[in-house]
């Protein structure tokens, strides 16, 4: 089978066209992959914005899915489905995927399949394994998510835990603004804490002697705040940090943001009884996360597949999961509709 896999949950505009056999088990080839990134449309405001996110989705969507298909050498007519990102995300970017894909499967007369960002993720790990990654605890953590699943297969996950205010990813990216770094900020905060003394600043680490699966970093970034401006101070104006004092905070702050992300994971794997942690999304390229969880699955003799690099942050490759729902017989009539909310159990 053949599927043209669309994502536009948040900021990135992407098409993959993925190859597999029908039986359960065969491997999947990734015939074409295109990602139109917007970082530049939103360098200037330091975050993602919700609408000039869309805009750019409509205008990027059509030209994407031609460059994929010109790229994977096999004719439009040739799919056999297609398979859209509806949740979670933000609902105009969402909108725009699900209305290219509707429109594809109206013109050619091709099954729709709906894909779950999050699960899919995790189904990032799958495709750099060779051998089953289910079941297994599934952390996701990015820009917009930091939870925790239990997946007993591809297709079937149930909530566990994740962030009560804001995601991993997105306290990167506000604590690279009180910096004065670059967007997006997770990256920059991992390159300046390499020079910088993780113990400089006791950094607080929420809820991390507790057995609750769950994560809160806003306490970290008022902490932050405060070590740089002093407490109940927001005017950074003033304040000129040097090198060696931008780098001592970065690197305080990622380590206590590490930790709690690796001890939840393994708390979760404590509870669940499973053997297997897979990880994915965009802040599973950080670095010393990647070191700090692989010392912790050693120590505790458990499995970790980390979703390649490449396939962390939002991608269509990693919407081979639908290549799943096809063998299952799982498809969508076209009044499916978006869902921007994360979804604690489903299938």
């Amino acid at each position: 089978m053949k599927i043209l896999a669309l994502e536009t949950t948040c900021d990135e505009t992407a098409a993959a066209i993925v190859e597999a056999g029908d039986s359960s088990g065969s491997p999947i080839q990734v015939l074409g992959s295109v990602v139109a990134s917007q970082t530049d449309l939103h360098v200037e405001f330091k975050g993602v914005v919700p609408e000039i996110a869309a805009r750019a989705h409509v205008e990027r969507i059509l030209p994407v899915i031609h460059r994929t298909v010109e790229r994977s050498g096999v004719q439009i007519g040739e799919l056999d489905a297609i398979a859209v990102a509806n949740t979670p995300g933000l609902s105009g970017s969402l909108i725009v995927g699900l209305m290219a894909a509707k429109a594809l499967c109206l013109a050619l007369e091709k099954p729709l399949i709906a894909v779950n960002h999050l699960h899919a993720h995790i189904y990032a790990c799958q495709l750099g394994c060779q051998e089953s990654i289910y079941p297994c605890v599934g952390m996701i953590v990015s820009g917009g998510h930091s939870h925790l699943y239990r997946f007993d297969d591809p297709l079937t996950a149930h909530y566990l835990g994740g962030t009560i205010d804001d995601a991993a990813g997105e306290a990167f990216d506000k604590v690279a603004v009180m910096l004065g770094l670059n967007y997006p900020g997770g990256p920059e905060i991992s390159r300046i804490a390499q020079t910088g003394d993780e113990t400089a600043w006791a950094f607080p680490r929420s809820f991390i002697s507790e057995q609750r699966l769950d994560f809160s970093f806003s306490g970290i970034k008022t902490a932050v705040r405060y070590a740089i401006a002093g407490p109940g101070k927001t005017n950074f104006d003033d304040v000129v940090l040097d090198s060696k004092q931008a780098a001592d905070l970065a690197a305080s702050f990622q380590a206590a943001v590490v930790d709690c992300l690796v001890a939840k994971a393994m708390q979760a794997i404590q509870q669940t009884g499973l053997g297997q942690l897979c990880v994915g999304g965009g802040v599973a390229a950080n670095r010393r996360f990647r070191i700090q969880l692989e010392k912790a699955c050693r120590d505790a003799q458990v499995n970790l597949h980390i979703a390649p690099t490449d396939l962390c942050t939002d991608n269509a490759v990693m919407g081979a999961i639908a290549v799943e729902r096809y063998r299952a017989g799982l498809f969508e009539s076209l009044d499916l509709d978006i869902a921007p909310g994360l979804v604690r159990v489903s299938r």
